[in-house]
């Protein structure tokens, strides 16, 4: 199956680069690095629902409803001029999220490429409650196929 989910990640991304071309997008590699440096860290910004995020979520990760437009852009003002990378499952509601936040005058706004999905694939850190798991949500049935099964929240679970 991992064979299978990289050339699904790859389409993902590919339809991501046409449907949202002014986003600048960050590698989970990229990313990693950047959150393991001593540089200041950026804003973490998470576009998932209340429900995915009380699952597991990225350490110091911010939720922001993404129905919101004021909310996400009221809520930030202070963070204009700092880097701001936007995560959701896959990157296609964060990339919603960072197109939103250039158009408000953000001048460094970054989706995460392949989403918490791949983010948690590659066995990298999450947290729940401020505890480390590796627990993820699915999203859906669907969706959740492209988490590893190991990983990957029961949806009977969080019903």
């Amino acid at each position: 199956m991992w064979m299978g989910r990289s050339l699904i990640f790859d389409g993902l991304k590919g339809f991501l680069r046409l449907r949202f071309p002014f986003v600048q997008c960050l590698t989970t590699g990229e990313f990693a690095q950047i959150v393991d440096s001593e540089a200041s860290p950026p804003l973490i910004l998470d576009a998932r629902s209340e429900e995915e995020y009380a699952v597991s979520h990225l350490r110091e990760a911010r939720r922001v409803d993404i129905n919101s437009d004021d909310t996400i852009t009221s809520t930030l003002k202070e963070s204009k001029d700092r880097a701001i990378v936007v995560y959701c499952s896959v990157g296609y509601r964060s990339a919603k999220v960072a197109q939103q936040l250039k158009k408000a005058g953000f001048n460094s706004v970054f989706n995460l490429e392949g989403g918490l999905f791949q983010w948690a694939n590659e066995q990298r850190p999450l947290v729940r409650s401020g505890q480390p798991t590796q627990q993820i949500h699915p999203y859906n049935s669907v969706w959740g196929i492209l988490i590893k099964k190991r990983d990957r929240a029961s949806l009977k679970r969080l019903e």
